[in-house]
């Protein structure tokens, strides 16, 4: 299937991409007051173009932090400079997707260190390592709800759940390929419970309505670090307020595209479409049929656009059991 056509642009980053802290797109403000260090990271991919336009407009607001310190990073500067609104998904990386390479990074070590998103990591994670909160804007292949994924430790759900984003909230370990950005460090370590971050799917990646989620994720996560205070952030980023977040679902299996598979699916799934019953055929992969593992399993970003050998193709999620 094709995915729908972009309904927004790049924008034009032009007058940021340069940062003022030496690291090409990396911006810093500290404040007399202390506070928590917090990040917002834009463009991980360089076709996730919400994030830039949230970015661009917190750049161009003259926000500062009242408390502590606010850093703003434009992660993949090259993969976004490529973007080509005729081949939108050509530019989500150059080499090396740039959210499979962080953790302990044994690709240091291992001969396998060889594209410009290795290099960027590398430029980036001093920044990274200072921060105490991170806020990672993202947008999908595929048309659904607005996810937040918390990973798996509790105080990142609680503090997700305190935001009031009206997503799907998703308690996850990441990908087989590689650990991302915001399971990177301390973000992924239970006993570090002043840290916390956040990965948020804006929605499909050319929807005009991914923006405003992007916007009224930062607008929400800005003021609960307390960097700044809510009268600071411009009105205009906030949503209205919509539904309540729905209980959090927590994945417990990811079926990751096999070797020389072509897989597919019996029908087009999004995320959160919920399965009845155990044992449901949803797809197939290396000819081998993909199954809900138990009732009422709810579907977590199925896509078929960049199933590669490696890739997840779908992660299966139930609710969490209420406390």
């Amino acid at each position: 299937m094709n995915p729908p056509p972009f309904e927004i642009s790049p924008p034009d980053m032009g007058p940021w991409l340069a940062g003022n802290t030496g690291t090409p797109g990396v911006w810093r403000w500290v404040a007399d007051e202390p506070g928590r260090h917090v990040m917002v990271s834009a463009l991980v991919h360089g076709n996730e173009l919400c994030g830039a336009w949230a970015v661009r407009d917190l750049l161009s607001s003259g926000l500062r932090p009242r408390r502590g310190t606010l850093s703003v990073v434009l992660a993949n500067l090259e993969a976004f400079a490529r973007f080509d609104p005729q081949r939108p998904h050509v530019s989500r990386y150059l080499h090396t997707d740039l959210n499979r390479v962080w953790g302990d990074m044994p690709w240091r070590h291992d001969g396998t260190a060889t594209g410009p998103e290795h290099r960027r990591a590398l430029e980036l994670l001093p920044h990274v390592e200072a921060s105490d909160w991170l806020l990672d804007l993202h947008s999908m292949h595929e048309p659904g709800p607005p996810l937040a994924l918390t990973g798996p430790l509790a105080h990142h759900a609680a503090h997700a759940a305190a935001l009031g984003l009206g997503a799907l909230r998703v308690a996850d370990g990441g990908h087989k390929a590689g650990v991302r950005l915001r399971d990177h460090g301390r973000y992924g370590r239970a006993e570090a419970q002043e840290a916390f971050a956040l990965l948020v799917e804006c929605g499909y990646h050319g929807a005009r309505s991914s923006v405003d989620v992007a916007l009224d994720a930062l607008a929400r996560f800005l003021e609960l670090s307390a960097v700044v205070d809510a009268a600071d952030i411009p009105r205009h980023w906030w949503r209205d307020e919509g539904p309540a977040d729905a209980p959090l679902l927590v994945v417990t299996d990811a079926v990751t595209v096999a070797p020389d598979s072509v897989p597919a699916f019996v029908r087009p799934w999004k995320s959160g479409d919920r399965v009845a019953k155990a044992g449901t055929l949803i797809g197939w992969n290396a000819a081998l049929p993909v199954t809900t593992p138990y009732d009422d399993c709810v579907l977590v970003m199925p896509t078929l656009l960049h199933a590669r050998p490696g890739a997840t193709l779908v992660r299966f999620a139930h609710e969490a059991n209420p406390s």
